[in-house]
């Protein structure tokens, strides 16, 4: 039986990121944004002037981490703590796991597509420039 695969494309990303870059405006804070697809790669990036260099690795890595395990960052740096069930997970994946919030998967008619990272500002900032982002594919999928 066939399948089908639904990803995310690079119109889609592209929309992606113009909603993170005006979330990120409106907080005032130059943003390093990532957009993957469903397997977990890069689609597209944009760095906003003056974003910290330091958190392109880490938009990146969070995107992908979202991706890869299907959650939040966020919600993986919860079960990350000593003690929760996953403790230590930030060590697999050859280390290339970013546990801080600001990564989620994008979930267009209960499918994953892709995810998105973002990073330079807090981690509740960076959460809420991700979701900008997210809410667009979620409020107007097919534009």
């Amino acid at each position: 039986m066939p399948r089908a695969l639904s990803t995310l494309t690079l119109s889609d990303a592209k929309r992606m990121l113009d909603a993170a870059e005006a979330k990120a405006a409106s907080l005032g804070i130059p943003y390093n944004i990532a957009v993957v697809d469903v397997g977990g790669a890069l689609i597209a990036f944009a760095r906003q002037d003056g974003a910290l260099e330091g958190s392109i690795d880490l938009a990146i890595g969070k995107a992908k981490t979202a991706r890869m395990f299907n959650k939040t960052t966020e919600y993986l740096a919860e079960l990350a703590q000593p003690g929760a069930p996953l403790f230590g997970i930030e060590q697999s994946n050859a280390g290339h796991v970013v546990i801080f919030g600001g990564g989620l998967p994008v979930i267009i008619d209960d499918q994953i597509v892709g995810a998105v990272g973002t990073s330079a500002g807090s981690v509740e900032q960076d959460i809420a420039v991700a979701e900008a982002a997210a809410a667009v594919m979620a409020t107007n999928p097919k534009a």
